[in-house]
């Protein structure tokens, strides 16, 4: 093995490119296409994927650290190790509740694991708020991404692995 060799080794394994997502939230997956927000369902935020929660607990995706956390509790933007940038968004034109139906369970800068806790919804709330409850993970920074994967849709629990994504080298 050459120098260049050890150091090209080095960085795979501080920075791995390719990450496994996992479902945030129990209910059921659909493609970002089938979104009813066209700015998420034309992929203008991003690519990505949606879930029709059956649980007000929503759960990271990723291993990941919290880079933001809207003012309105509405959303969290996330950076994985590889340096995708992640948004999750709860609900469609939900920024006019103004947080109310959200707790909030994490701060920006902490690290987070498809274990932690992130977000509790009233999705009674948000039902009585006449809002749609479609949980949204939009990939934003999609010129680093080299390849992403949505392996599985439908009916799954929360935790479960449900596709890839990997940065560009």
């Amino acid at each position: 093995m050459g120098l260049f060799d050890f150091f090209k080794g080095k960085d795979k394994t501080e920075q791995p490119s390719t990450s496994t997502l996992y479902n945030p939230v129990d209910g059921k997956i659909i493609p970002i296409s089938e979104v009813s927000d066209p700015v998420f369902s034309e992929k203008m935020m991003g690519d990505g994927f949606g879930v029709i929660p059956e649980t007000g607990e929503i759960y990271s995706p990723v291993d990941a650290e919290i880079i933001s956390v809207f003012p309105t509790k509405h959303a969290l933007g996330l950076k994985l190790a590889n340096g995708i940038d992640l948004l999750i968004h709860i609900g469609i034109d939900t920024v006019e509740l103004e947080g109310k139906p959200f707790d909030i369970l994490v701060e920006e800068s902490e690290k987070v694991t498809p274990e932690t806790l992130l977000v509790k919804v009233d999705l009674e709330a948000l039902k009585e708020a006449g809002k749609e409850d479609t949980v949204i993970v939009a990939f934003t920074n999609m010129d680093i991404v080299e390849d992403y994967s949505l392996s599985t849709t439908g009916e799954l629990k929360q935790g479960q692995a449900i596709g890839e994504i990997s940065a560009k080298k």
